[in-house]
């Protein structure tokens, strides 16, 4: 008998349990923490593990365990899921290092690598498309890690993290690893519900405690007294004071000499609010050896200003020696860029920057430059970073000190304060275990600044973790195609959304299986070797019901006539039954009155059920409807749902737009472009535009085949916008083609320096939508007609050249 993973562990339990985690530990750089131990242990004894831990604190050690024990079993695999391809690529080189490149893959939607290995690194997206295409590379998978699984509140994404969690086969056993949120309890219990054994564990202790300052001028003064933590709140009485006094008890000082046309505006500013400027914030650390550093800026200009402005006050970090490291570095890094494109990228400013230990890091930068930039750092030759919020999301990037100069940010349409959970989350990367003893979060003085406030965004479980889980048209027609329509609105039942928005549905369910356990029970002891027990039982109960009935008074002469003449009918055929001139007649009769009064308990609950809210089951309904309506599923004569060629196409089409995408492709509109029209198309159907930019005016767009098939995309968008507004469905935004003209160019050849102009896009920007497009391409290269599908691999080579293909494979 061939034993899947998950027995072949069980199995090997009784044998290895403790000298398995004891074996793990003595190869690691640190002792176990005591969080750490305990989820170890739970893996190591057949049962899976939520962990939620602080940023920092050593989360990933309960992932590298799971690999560590399926290492040590013939054939069994693990899958480590991330939210950020950057975060795939940093696992898999750190996976290559520990078990070789043969035993390691990669697969994050634009790279394939050893995608067969026993451990493979993807993003969610990848595994979700995996388990709905049946993929044979989940046979023998023991392990799914999913990393930062509090993505699932992420509102454009989080539905996929739900999506795996619900189809995962019940023999994979899940590392979940989330962020201290508030509410880790509540998903344990979900994730109880619906995987089996699911032990969680929370620890708020970080590895490295926190030190947290408020920098008056230049005073750095401690947040909480001597006698104060960050649990109780207790703020530094001179602070409070300070508020008072608008900080005016403390004297600044002069700055010296900066350079630069903004240094007088600044200081002025700086003496104003009782702040230092950055070059002195900088050196002040460096003076107190505070350095390595991040300063989280809330806006990418506000970042690359701030390194302009480091730069021009003559601050140098390091020494020759470290400047040639970097240089070397760096040159490994970007030699395959175009010397055409390297001013273009601001290239020399950059790497000027980068010698004197100084960089920024946000989303509008090249992926190469964060690449290095993130290397450099690791390494401590960068010594102070200008980076957005961004940054904490999981790269590994500690330091020893992080600076907050604000505690708002801009969310798109207002200065918003930040929430506890990002000032925990930013100030997660401060102090490095192993290396600093502390950590220091500073934050800067600013005209008003409360100091109970910002003691409260020290407080501890930050935040909850909400679902985002929403049915979509690829989503359902996936689900409808594996399990029907009925038991897919009952999988949809079973997800976090529903759990939060009703959580009793999902007690009740199970309260219900239960209950269906227990009748399955008493319908065996009930059985009779003369005939059918339950329908003798029935013909007992119906007329205990009529004598009850005919016993109460106020009935009228007819009516009692009427129910003694069906209490006669039914006493006659009672002992007509077979069952009823069984020996054992009264026993099965016990069983069978609790058959029916469970069976009564159980149709009561499954009635509560259906009267509650399910609104992800209802939305699934709108769905399925619109879906019918435009003939993508159809219902048979037997009442089944199945799919429609259209369907079919459908199931391979991710994103926020797969209906009019499919839509598009069923009617030929996009037949007659060429590679770089269906380029730009694509961008059209990925671009989000900021909120303050300006659409593109048509007349600019390209000609033709283009305009002819815009025009014929944005009728069908409006078809199915109302379409879906009639099935009370919210709709999706009007098609953008803000970047349709500057792809058009970029997939034509058109140097970059020209593109970017045109398309008034930071560099990382465009590369970002540039892989969405492509990602888009690549799904209509698999569903459209021949020819279409030929045009879009063409137009996915003349979009993945230059930088974009660098950061394709980096």
């Amino acid at each position: 008998m061939t034993l899947s993973p998950a027995e072949r562990f069980a199995a090997a339990q009784s044998r290895q349990r403790q000298p398995r985690v004891e074996g793990f530990a003595a190869r690691q750089r640190f002792d176990l923490d005591p969080f750490q131990r305990a989820a170890c242990i739970a893996l190591d004894e057949g049962r899976s593990v939520l962990v939620a831990a602080p940023t920092g604190a050593g989360k990933t050690i309960v992932a590298e365990f799971a690999v560590y024990i399926a290492m040590q079993e013939p054939r069994a695999k693990v899958f480590y899921t991330t939210p950020m391809k950057a975060l795939s690529n940093q696992k898999f080189q750190e996976f290559q290092a520990e078990y070789g490149s043969s035993e390691v893959g990669l697969l994050t939607g634009d790279t394939n690598i050893n995608a067969s290995a026993r451990i493979v690194v993807m993003t969610t997206e990848v595994l979700r498309n995996m388990l709905y295409a049946n993929s044979p590379l989940l046979t023998d998978l023991a392990f799914v890690v999913m990393d930062e699984v509090h993505y699932l509140a992420d509102r454009f994404r989080g539905a996929v993290w739900e999506e795996v969690i619900i189809h995962l086969p019940e023999s994979v056993r899940m590392v979940s690893l989330s962020a201290t949120v508030s509410n880790a309890e509540e998903f344990g219990d979900w994730m109880q519900a619906v995987r089996g054994d699911t032990d969680v564990i929370v620890s708020e202790e970080r590895p490295v405690p926190l030190e947290q300052h408020v920098l008056v001028r230049q005073k750095m003064l401690d947040l909480f007294d001597s006698s104060g933590t960050a649990a109780t709140h207790r703020v530094n009485p001179e602070l409070v004071q300070l508020a008072k006094a608008g900080g005016r008890s403390i004297q600044g000082r002069s700055s010296r000499g900066r350079r630069g046309a903004d240094r007088g505006r600044w200081h002025a500013e700086a003496n104003r609010v009782g702040r230092l400027d950055r070059p002195d914030v900088v050196e002040m650390l460096n003076g107190k050896n505070l350095l390595p550093a991040i300063f989280f800026i809330f806006s990418r200009v506000g970042c690359d200003q701030a390194v302009r402005q480091v730069l021009r006050s003559g601050i140098r970090l390091t020494d020759s020696a470290e400047r040639e490291e970097i240089r070397a570095i760096v040159e490994e890094h970007c030699r395959t860029l175009l010397d055409e494109d390297l001013a273009v990228l601001g290239y020399w400013e950059w790497l000027e920057g980068l010698e004197r230990g100084v960089a920024a890091h946000h989303a509008g930068m090249l992926p190469a430059f964060k690449e290095v930039v993130e290397e450099l750092f690791q390494k401590k030759l960068v010594k102070a970073v200008f980076a957005t919020e961004t940054l904490a999301l999981g790269i590994n990037m500690p330091a020893r000190t992080v600076v907050l100069e604000k505690l708002e940010k801009f969310n798109g349409e207002a200065r918003v304060p930040i929430t506890p959970g990002e000032y925990t989350q930013l100030t997660g990367r401060a102090g490095r275990r192993g290396i600093d003893v502390e950590g220091h979060s500073v934050i800067q003085w600013v005209d008003g600044l409360d100091p109970q406030a910002v003691a409260s965004l020290a407080s501890r479980r930050t935040y909850p973790m909400n679902s985002s889980f929403r049915p979509t048209y690829n989503m359902a027609v996936n689900l409808i195609e594996q399990f029907g329509r009925e038991r897919t609105r009952e999988i949809l039942e079973s997800s976090f959304a529903q759990f939060q928005a009703d959580r009793s549905v999902v007690d009740l369910a199970r309260t219900v299986r239960k209950q269906q356990e227990s009748l399955a029970g008493f319908e065996r002891s009930m059985q009779c070797h003369l005939g059918d027990f339950r329908e003798y039982s029935s013909i007992r109960r119906e007329l205990g019901d009529l004598e009850k009935k005919a016993s109460k008074a106020g009935l009228s002469h007819g009516n009692r006539e009427r129910i003694q003449r069906q209490i006669a009918d039914l006493k006659k055929r009672m002992k007509a039954h077979p069952c009823h001139g069984c020996s054992d007649r009264e026993a099965h009769a016990r069983w069978a009155e609790r058959w029916w009064r469970l069976r009564r308990e159980s149709d009561d609950l499954a009635r509560q059920i259906r009267t509650r809210t399910g609104a992800v089951a209802k939305i699934f309904d709108r769905v399925t409807d619109v879906l019918l309506e435009l003939d993508y599923v159809r219902v048979s004569d037997a009442g089944e749902a199945t799919l429609t060629d259209a369907g079919v196409s459908l199931r391979r089409i991710y994103g926020e737009r797969d209906l009019l995408v499919a839509e598009c492709l069923r009617r030929g509109y996009w037949n007659d472009l060429d590679v770089a029209g269906l380029a730009a198309m694509a961008t059209a159907l990925v671009f989000e535009p900021r909120r303050e930019e300006n659409p593109i005016d048509d007349r600019y767009l390209p000609r033709g085949a283009f305009r002819r098939a815009l025009e014929l995309t944005t009728d069908a968008w409006s078809e199915l916008d109302d379409v879906e507004r009639e099935h009370r469905l919210p709709g999706t935004e009007p098609i953008s083609t803000g970047l349709s003209l500057a792809m058009h160019s970029w997939a034509r050849g058109l140097p970059l320096g020209s593109v970017l102009e045109e398309a008034d896009l930071a560099a990382g920007d465009f590369v970002r939508w540039s892989k969405q497009t492509i990602d888009l391409l690549d799904q209509i290269s698999l569903v459209a007609p021949p020819e279409l599908a030929a045009t879009a691999r063409a137009a996915i080579d003349a979009v993945r050249r230059g930088v974009v293909a660098y950061a394709t494979v980096a």
